[in-house]
């Protein structure tokens, strides 16, 4: 045969590609088609029936809660490196709630902290420009006050966190996000937890819950099924930055001792009792178990309850008495003391054990305001 003659009865390569889709197709057609029907309608509803009483109880917490919290954007202020404009860019949100009628919310210390300029969005949208009142870093408690209308302001009712129970219910509102008021759900995981504030203080006493807070939620309010504040939610514990079901809130009897504080003065007045301490770096290198006196403020409660002081007699150190205790309480660090003189109140009388040289001292004194 020619080679002429055997190229016209080649098969064409399009046929040889329709063959094989034909093939495809054949192998793989199920012989099903879809089935119209022209005359469907939607169907019937089924009825629901009645809520189930605890979904009534969130229902309700819910819409009663969400008038009082609030959206907090936090604004930074920035000068253009290339020229002296200033300009303004949103450095973080969170939330926060209505404390009372004349117009003071309250969030966390974290959340507004580093702001230059602060906006609070209430329930209806309205957006007011929010002025610090005053900050306690080491509780992450903040008050801020806007120019509200007196009758758009709804206060949240406060409970108590000394009767809270591991297992019992609460709910977290807040604005996750930057999204709308949400709630979630949960339950008191654990008592009486401790976590770090910003300022590396220790917060003792802290609710712990597995209802989910995420970012944006921290300074909403976390509730108990009567609707009542029960503490601030202050934190969470994941790596990835989202809930992992285990959130943290400043116990409300905290916060209700912490905010008129705040109102009043503007900080929180301490207890103290006129001291100057060593630190704890120089406490370790020289051995001591306990808080090294260094300087006694002259008139000061430990000034007239004798407590000495470090000094220097020509080339030789004379180290002053070592805090041991407070009313029996072991401390023996600053983080130990502040937390202790935290039970206490300006004027209130306390015993302090010491070691003095090598023998062991008892003073009584008075607590006063510090710095």
């Amino acid at each position: 045969m020619s080679r002429n003659s055997y190229e016209k009865k080649r098969i064409p390569s399009w046929l040889i590609l329709v063959l094989i889709l034909f093939g495809i197709w054949w192998l793989t057609d199920t012989g099903e088609r879809p089935k119209y029907d022209r005359k469907a309608e939607p169907r019937v509803v089924a009825a629901r029936g009645d809520l189930a009483e605890d979904e009534k109880n969130t229902i309700a917490v819910f819409e009663a809660a969400a008038p009082s919290v609030v959206y907090i954007t936090s604004i930074e202020v920035r000068r253009s490196i290339f020229s002296l404009n200033v300009y303004e860019i949103p450095q973080g949100t969170g939330s926060g709630f209505v404390w009372d009628s004349d117009g003071r919310i309250v969030t966390n210390y974290h959340v507004v902290g580093d702001a230059s300029r602060v906006e609070i969005t209430l329930g209806d949208n309205s957006v007011y420009k929010g002025i610090l009142v005053g900050a306690a870093p080491d509780k992450d408690i903040a008050v801020l006050q806007i120019a509200a209308p007196p009758g758009t302001l709804q206060p949240l009712p406060l409970g108590d966190s000394k009767s809270l129970l591991v297992g019992q219910k609460v709910f977290a509102i807040g604005n996750p996000f930057g999204l709308d008021h949400t709630i979630t759900s949960g339950i008191v995981s654990a008592l009486d937890r401790e976590i770090t504030a910003v300022t590396g203080r220790t917060i003792q006493g802290v609710i712990q819950t597995d209802a989910a807070i995420n970012p944006g939620n921290s300074g909403g309010p976390l509730l108990d099924s009567a609707g009542r504040l029960i503490g601030v939610n202050t934190a969470i514990y994941s790596p990835s930055g989202a809930s992992a079901g285990i959130g943290f809130a400043v116990p409300v009897d905290e916060v209700n001792k912490v905010v008129p504080e705040l109102i009043r003065h503007g900080r929180v007045i301490q207890p103290g009792i006129g001291v100057t301490l060593a630190s704890e770096r120089i406490a370790r290198r020289l051995g001591i178990e306990g808080l090294l006196v260094i300087s006694v403020l002259p008139g000061s409660s430990a000034d007239k309850a004798g407590i000495r002081e470090t000094r220097q007699v020509r080339d030789k150190i004379i180290l002053g008495d070592i805090i041991l205790a407070i009313n029996g309480a072991p401390v023996q660090t600053y983080d130990d003391l502040r937390n202790e003189l935290d039970n206490y109140e300006v004027g209130d009388e306390v015993t302090l054990i010491l070691l003095r040289g090598e023998e062991h001292a008892e003073v009584r004194l008075s607590l006063e305001a510090v710095e």
